[in-house]
């Protein structure tokens, strides 16, 4: 009889062997039992005959070693976690066997999946985008929520429908297929020292400039002489359209009076429900039903159409601000009441 080679949580290896046997049921075990020699019989029943009270703990460890060994030794990648389950439930009651089969599929990979949490969501993606989709759903699975939402997002817009039907789809997952994921995690994290970091650096500049009021106007043209396409990127980032919901109703209704109300209609399309708000508050209620009646007999607007009414409407946010028409909050500051 092959008995599990290593001792983990003080459990010998023929207890070990024991332990597996009374796992089994009577007639598996039985089915065991003839197959070994006298003396080997002799030992491994003397063992079972007096366990009593083993811990839950030695089992978990007895049967991880036993599948361990049994995968290196035989071309078969073991039972399915419904066989296990109905077998060890008749051995150990359904309260052990639930805990022992948890170890065994998938609470073992779990601390490995949460060191992925540093890794980019991009860059996860272009790990499992070459996987077959069950390879897919499972890795995003064993994610964070929001990691694995920013994953598939990454993903190609033509695989996520089906990745997030496998991934629905999922009730257990048997143990080859772990395998094959815990290879998978590995590598990633092999290779999690290797990727690319993303840093947004025209984001950061506008963040930075945006606090800096006294020198901002001074810094921008210092930098428009040595890049002016960069800088029109930076003032764009600056100038964003979403900051338009931290300012307060007199500045919005002075942006308001000075743009035209075509571009309103179409640049609240799509855009944040605070943002929204924050715009149709300022007004005037009957305009702002106009806003809203306008809006929605626009219909479904290309993006490309309500990107540049955003500009257009920030472009005149800008010249007021900087001839001091409006006090611009161009970011989001602590307040004191």
């Amino acid at each position: 009889m092959s008995v599990p080679n290593s001792e983990a949580a003080g459990v010998a290896p023929l207890e070990q062997a024991a332990i597996v046997l009374l796992s089994m049921g009577e007639e598996p075990a039985a089915a065991v039992l003839r197959c070994l020699s006298r003396e080997e019989l002799l030992r491994v029943t003397q063992v079972m005959s007096r366990m009593s009270g083993v811990k839950v703990d030695a089992v978990r460890t007895s049967l991880q070693n036993f599948f361990d060994d049994y995968r290196q030794q035989s071309g078969v990648h073991g039972a399915s976690r419904s066989y296990l389950k109905r077998s060890l439930e008749l051995a150990l009651g359904a309260d052990i066997a639930d805990t022992v089969l948890d170890n065994i599929y998938g609470d073992a990979i779990r601390p490995k999946m949460a060191r992925l949490q540093w890794a980019a969501p991009r860059w996860l993606a272009e790990r499992i985008g070459q996987e077959h989709v069950r390879m897919q759903s499972v890795f995003l699975a064993f994610l964070p929520p929001a990691l694995a939402g920013s994953v598939l997002e990454a993903l190609p817009e033509n695989a996520r429908e089906q990745v997030l039907l496998h991934m629905a789809r999922l009730n257990e997952v048997d143990r080859e297929l772990l395998v094959e994921l815990d290879e998978l995690v590995d590598s990633c994290l092999d290779s999690l020292g290797l990727q690319s970091a993303s840093v947004e650096g025209v984001r950061q500049v506008a963040e930075i400039l945006n606090r800096l009021p006294d020198k901002r106007g001074q810094m921008v043209e210092l930098l428009r002489e040595r890049d002016a396409s960069v800088v029109a990127h930076i003032e764009r980032s600056m100038y964003d359209f979403s900051i338009l919901a931290r300012q307060s109703e007199e500045t919005i209704l002075r942006i308001v009076e000075s743009t035209q109300a075509d571009y309103w209609a179409i640049a609240l399309k799509g855009c944040e429900p605070a943002l929204r708000e924050a715009i149709l508050h300022a007004m005037p209620r009957r305009q702002a039903q106009a806003f809203t009646d306008m809006m929605r007999r626009l219909g479904p607007t290309p993006r490309s159409r309500v990107e540049q009414a955003r500009e257009e409407l920030m472009s005149v946010v800008k010249e007021l601000a900087e001839s001091r028409e409006i006090e611009l909050q161009l970011f989001e500051e602590a307040v004191v009441e």
